[in-house]
């Protein structure tokens, strides 16, 4: 069941609020329930095309280590995070800790590639949380973890599980109305407009005397962008091109 609290909640969160304003407003309602902290991310392509993750577009906490940012982003630890590797097996909200008892999948993710995560988690007593994985269109990747710092048992997280679920849908759905365009493009692979629009003329059937065509350029030009993008991709032929292309979703013309 809903709490009065929640329904405010929800009520607080217009569509396309400020990430912050609806992280804060997140965290009043996750206090009364044992997480006194809170991250969010959004990554509109979660993974290379080799399984890696990729920096999200979107990161941002509330009530955590002013270093955690920078450890996460700058520092790759969210290549390394169990929480994440569990995401891409599930999509119900699952519960972790890294004390006592453990959740079922975080039983089966956890091994040595996330000691430091796990280290810095315990040192920093961040040992407990429940996150809630979000799909969205064209396999996007969102999560929502709520955070407790206080020793909470297994039985409270559990308890907590279907609300924090809850909110995190609601959060998610207000708070991506209101990001910018270059939010829903991936920075792993960084094409020119020129070099995108050829691609996705090529992905419609058409040569490259078609493309020269179609846009007034020379075919040498048009070639030349091919050829760009296909180093770029890291492709070897132009048809590798363009399936590294479609995971990147850089066909879509609305990129």
């Amino acid at each position: 069941m809903v709490s009065n609290m929640q329904h405010d909640f929800v009520s607080a969160l217009s569509s396309g609020i400020a990430l912050d304003d609806a992280m804060e407003i997140a965290q009043t309602v996750l206090r009364p329930l044992g997480f006194d902290a809170s991250s969010y991310d959004f990554s509109p392509v979660p993974l290379t095309h080799d399984g890696e993750f990729i920096v999200p577009t979107v990161y941002a906490m509330q009530n955590t280590p002013s270093d955690m940012t920078d450890l996460w982003c700058g520092q790759h630890y969210y290549a390394h995070d169990p929480v994440m590797d569990a995401s891409r097996e599930t999509s119900c909200p699952f519960i972790w800790t890294y004390r006592g008892q453990q959740s079922d999948i975080m039983s089966r993710i956890l091994d040595q590639r996330h000691r430091p995560v796990v280290d810095y988690l315990c040192d920093t007593g961040m040992e407990s949380g429940i996150t809630v994985p979000i799909r969205g269109a064209g396999g996007a990747l969102a999560t929502f973890t709520a955070i407790s710092t206080s020793r909470i048992d297994i039985d409270d997280l559990n308890n907590a599980v279907s609300s924090v679920g809850y909110l995190a849908h609601i959060f998610h759905e207000a708070v991506v109305k209101g990001f910018p365009p270059q939010a829903f493009r991936t920075p792993h692979v960084r094409l020119t407009a020129r070099e995108r629009q050829c691609l996705q003329l090529c992905a419609k059937g058409l040569i490259a005397k078609e493309i020269a065509h179609e846009l007034g350029r020379s075919v040498a030009t048009v070639t030349l962008h091919l050829t760009s993008a296909t180093k770029k991709l890291g492709a070897r032929n132009r048809f590798h091109a363009l399936v590294l292309a479609a995971h990147y979703q850089l066909l879509e013309t609305t990129n």
